[in-house]
């Protein structure tokens, strides 16, 4: 598991985080040359979600229930799970979880550890995202397209690998199915909320940013 003094294995409240917004952001560099094209460079190999959870404030319990979250995170001291509203399944977020949602690897006859990742796209340009907390009790696992029973395999918390109890024979696709949350911390020292301006529809803000574990 991740160091408990930079992680707290706490989910944000899930009411508040499904009206939330926010997404994927990537770093880029560009330059424009003087023959009038860009010189285009990446800055980071993976990219980073930023949200804003003030979006999902829709009452005062839900103040109370940020500033109690807050405060036991000791502001960004402390990163937390977050369930983002538009990213939080293996598959089609109208589509049941499946076994054979995300390919994980192929089998040699002696691998047993396989990362967690979630792809996007596909072919050469195809995006391979780790995937560090999934929902261990709903994670499902398949060899050759056939589910594994919850006692063949298990989840190592401190990698973000599966590791399956015997491994496949050579050539055998290992494919996941999962929901998952994303690793954040509260992207400022101070909640700045007014009980007035809420009554009048003002939402505050309260950003949150993505961390590596």
């Amino acid at each position: 598991m991740p160091d408990f003094q930079a992680f707290h294995d706490v989910q944000f409240p899930s009411a508040i985080s499904f009206g939330a917004t926010g997404g994927p952001e990537w770093r880029n560099e560009i330059v424009a040359l003087t023959s009038g094209r860009e010189k285009r460079n990446a800055r980071q190999s993976m990219s980073r979600r930023r949200f804003d959870a003030g979006t999902g404030m829709r009452s005062l319990d839900d103040v109370h229930e940020v500033m109690r979250f807050f405060e036991a995170r000791r502001g960004s001291l402390h990163a937390f799970r977050f369930r983002d509203p538009f990213d939080w399944k293996s598959g089609a977020l109208n589509a049941a979880i499946s076994a054979s949602d995300q390919p994980l690897g192929a089998g040699d006859g002696t691998r047993l550890r396989f990362m967690l990742t979630k792809t996007y796209g596909s072919g050469g340009d195809a995006y391979e995202r780790r995937i560090r907390l999934p929902g261990i009790e709903g994670l499902k696992i398949a060899v050759d397209g056939a589910a594994l029973a919850g006692g063949q395999f298990s989840f190592d918390t401190a990698t973000g690998e599966v590791v399956l109890d015997d491994a496949p024979p050579p050539g055998s696709p290992v494919t996941a199915g999962y929901e998952f949350d994303v690793p954040v911390r509260f992207d400022t020292e101070h909640l700045s909320i007014s009980l007035t301006a809420f009554k009048a529809g003002q939402i505050p803000t309260i950003p949150l940013l993505e961390v590596l574990l």
